[in-house]
């Protein structure tokens, strides 16, 4: 309101330009906003009878509680790192591999990784601290899974390199149930503490 015997004058209206990352993450977001993602999915699943031995890609395979995925390495006790610093199970997203893949010709499908299961639509950081399910079973995340120069020599030169940052995660089984490619992910909430 303007005071009396003041005209009345207008103040020209105020723009915010936004720096341009600023917008492209505003149009990132707009994009998931509106256009969302499909659900999270398992897409491939591998497993190996033995430390070096071949990745085989399975259709269906179960998770067995506090032992890992039958048939596979870690399961028998027969993995490379299995004293160590062995995983019950290992995931990988195509998020990562579409990442590792742009640094490197290193090829990167057909279990090439040497990680047991294979997602879409989810990020490894989602499943930190959390509980989530998988078909039938019960996962629990567990820790990171960087690689070693041993996948070097089972898998491809250069591997190890190539998955650094983008390498995977560990989980535990902590219900026994079949897992089949295509079974959506389902995160069930924190993971529960055991003392």
């Amino acid at each position: 309101m303007t005071e009396p015997g003041k005209a009345f004058s207008h103040s020209p209206p105020h723009y915010v330009v936004l720096p341009r990352y600023t917008h492209s993450m505003f149009l990132n977001w707009l994009k998931y906003r509106f256009h969302p993602q499909p659900a999270p999915t398992l897409k491939a699943i591998y497993i190996a009878s033995g430390a070096g031995k071949p990745m085989q890609s399975i259709n269906a395979v179960t998770a067995v509680q506090d032992r890992g995925l039958q048939g596979d390495r870690y399961h028998d006790d027969t993995g490379h790192w299995q004293l160590l610093d062995g995983c019950q199970v290992t995931l990988i997203t195509d998020y990562e591999l579409k990442q590792a893949g742009k640094r490197s010709d290193v090829k990167l499908d057909d279990g090439g990784h040497r990680r047991n299961l294979l997602v879409a639509g989810i990020r490894p950081k989602h499943l930190e601290g959390k509980r989530f399910s998988i078909g039938e079973a019960v996962f629990a995340y567990h820790k990171p899974r960087p690689p070693c120069g041993y996948i070097d020599g089972v898998s491809s030169p250069g591997m190890g390199r190539t998955l650094s940052h983008y390498s995977g995660i560990c989980i535990r089984v902590v219900q026994t149930g079949l897992v089949q490619v295509n079974d959506p992910i389902v995160i069930l909430g924190p993971e529960k503490q055991t003392k």
